[in-house]
């Protein structure tokens, strides 16, 4: 876990200025801990001499604003290059998290809505504190995809992306099959199996901590057991109880310990760290995302006239909602109306409203002492688990409870993109469906060439067309949707287009700078089957 530093700066993000003070550093990175060298200075001011300037909503430059200083008197620096990047090393990058499944036509039990799924991954943090997930329910019907964006370390977020989804698939569980789990643990069989995961190689689960969350999981279904309804459960009411009830575990695991001292270390980091989630789960033509944080699901819809419209299925639960901080208020005296929420963050501090961990937002103060206190020596010596928050007086202030929409497909329904904000603090929605939409149709190098309203001299048209020509050849061609929006989420000029210098500029910024200008970009691209989608939504077509 991360150790919080005293900064002076400025962190650029999505044409925004945010101002840094000498305390920890609270950015969309919600508890993000660094500083910045003095080699840096140099590499950023070049950065902003010759990548395209980002603006202010006045139209300013950054450089122009008086919050932008960096003193840099002080510091001797060097003359730092950029690496010249060729298209393959830039593909290499881009591609190193790829992954892409297929989903068979027919999985056993029906012809699926899923004609498979991409999903890529581009750091910025080091190391990434964001996940993701992709499985499908064996004992129940339906697929299960998740992006998580972890802040103050990647701790939390690696527990819920390994853990989410069985909770989940054990909340979907009738009674009769949870019974024969149970019977089969107590009796030493073999379990059946509950979930197939599709995983890329660098998607890991932990090894040592697998016992511990078994164990966990099953107290959880013991307990379903016990409160059986008779009544088939409802998808809805089982992803709320799965989101509450992890992050419930997460929380009395850390209260508990661990006689190993690893695992007793490592619990307690989960719980000090957070991350959003955002989850869709997919079952023929019903999409079912629950959403906890400021990650989103956004559905790209075809229409008549082949253009692309985006309808989000997902609302961001932060400063910018303001539903959201009429809840916060309303969960707390009066008296905290203006210190609940306060720079637009939690208690000043955190931007999203809802999260997994997060415990020095949920527990009472004396309860953080005495788990500190009776805690491993390298957490108590952390300074960003010991700081209390201000005006912290009636916890808990978070809650991992998510908010689910319900949609029914429709054959205009082509695909559902899912992605952490690091996405879309750099593309709007709109942008982003349309980007994937001519991807997967194909259509992007038919379109006329817009350029947004700009006045383009001939030889900057010159460039755009050969810039497209570039796009086309086999060098620059992505086989994965979501690399191929993380291409244009990175690398997009002012005319909506990728800009090769500019893309090998931000993918060769040093580890402590990369950061400052850009998040983590997690995202998995669904793509639906739109002849299954119509037979369903026919009269007797589908359950």
């Amino acid at each position: 876990m991360p150790v919080p530093s005293r900064i002076f700066t400025t962190a650029i993000r999505n044409g925004e200025i945010r101002k840094l003070g000498t305390c920890i550093f609270h950015s969309h990175n919600r508890n993000l801990c660094c500083s910045l060298p003095p080699h840096s200075l140099k590499t950023l001011h070049a950065l902003l001499k010759t990548a395209s300037p980002m603006t202010l909503g006045s139209g300013r430059s950054i450089k122009d604003n008086p919050l932008w200083y960096i003193k840099t008197q002080s510091y001797r620096t060097t003359s730092q290059q950029y690496y010249n990047l060729t298209p393959p090393q830039v593909n290499s990058i881009l591609k190193a998290n790829e992954y892409r499944f297929k989903v068979p036509e027919f999985d056993g039990k029906n012809v699926s809505s899923i004609l498979g799924f991409d999903s890529s991954q581009l750091p910025a943090n080091a190391p990434i504190e964001d996940r993701r997930s992709v499985a499908t329910c064996l004992q129940t019907r339906g697929m299960l995809f998740g992006v998580f964006d972890g802040h103050a370390g990647c701790a939390c977020a690696q527990a819920v992306s390994e853990r989410l989804f069985y909770y989940i698939a054990v909340s979907l569980l009738p009674h009769k099959t949870l019974l024969e789990v149970e019977n089969a643990v107590e009796n030493g069989r073999a379990i059946l199996p509950i979930l197939q995961w599709h995983k890329h190689p660098n998607d890991y689960f932990s090894k040592e901590a697998s016992k511990l969350y078994f164990n966990s999981l099953r107290t959880y279904w013991q307990e379903l057991i016990d409160l059986n309804t008779g009544e088939h459960p409802d998808t809805q009411e089982a992803l709320i109880n799965a989101f509450k009830r992890l992050d419930n575990d997460i929380s009395l695991e850390a209260q508990v310990g661990d006689p190993n001292s690893f695992l007793n270390y490592w619990v307690l980091r989960v719980a000090f760290s957070g991350s959003t989630a955002c989850v869709a789960h997919i079952d023929g033509a019903d999409i079912q995302v629950a959403n906890t944080g400021d990650s989103r699901a956004v559905l790209g819809v075809q229409e008549e006239d082949g253009s692309w419209t985006a309808v989000t299925l997902s609302n961001d639960h932060n400063a910018q909602n303001e539903d959201e901080i009429k809840r916060i208020r309303s969960q707390h005296p009066k008296n905290e109306e203006k210190t609940v929420v306060k720079q637009d963050r939690l208690l000043g501090l955190l931007m999203p409203f809802r999260a997994f961990g997060d415990v020095k937002f949920k527990w009472s103060i004396e309860l953080q002492k005495m788990v500190l206190e009776s805690g491993p020596d390298q957490l108590n010596e952390n300074e960003h688990t010991k700081f209390i928050p201000p005006n912290y007086h009636t916890p808990p202030y978070l809650t991992a409870k998510p908010e689910v929409i319900h949609h029914r497909l429709r054959p205009q329904d082509k695909f559902l993109v899912l992605g952490t904000d690091g996405l879309w603090e750099t593309m709007h929605r709109q942008e982003v469906v349309r980007v994937v939409g001519e991807y997967l149709t194909g259509v992007h190098l038919q379109q006329p060439i817009s350029v947004g309203g700009y006045k383009v001299t001939l030889g900057q048209m010159q460039g755009l067309l050969m810039e497209r020509k570039a796009r086309s050849s086999s060098v620059f061609e992505d086989q994965n949707a979501a690399t191929h929006l993380i291409r244009h989420a990175v690398g997009n000029n002012e005319f909506g287009v990728v800009d090769h210098e500019r893309l090998c500029k931000m993918l060769s910024l040093p580890e402590e700078l990369a950061r400052m200008y850009r998040d983590d970009i997690t995202i998995i691209v669904v793509q639906f089957n739109s002849h299954v989608i119509g037979a369903q939504s026919k009269p007797g077509g589908g359950d």
